[in-house]
């Protein structure tokens, strides 16, 4: 965090606090951690990643269903 504040000039301690509070929203509640199983800190904190982890597994079964229905036809050779 350090370094993507530096590379901006702020002119006022009120437009810094204000940078900062769009990364902390950034950093919890749009950003996937890959040590939270791919889920933001917030779905964590308030019991939302199990949820969000069975919706992306019954899209990527849909998914993979649609594949393979889309190129079971094809050949390799």
């Amino acid at each position: 965090m350090k370094n993507i504040l530096l590379l901006e000039h702020y002119c006022s301690p009120p437009e810094l606090e204000h940078q900062v509070g769009l990364f902390v929203e950034y950093y919890n509640h749009r950003r996937y951690h890959e040590a939270l199983n791919n889920v933001t800190p917030a779905d964590v904190y308030y019991g939302r990643d199990s949820e969000v982890l069975q919706k992306r597994a019954h899209v990527k079964r849909k998914t993979m269903l649609m594949r393979r229905r889309q190129n079971g036809g094809l050949s390799l050779a």
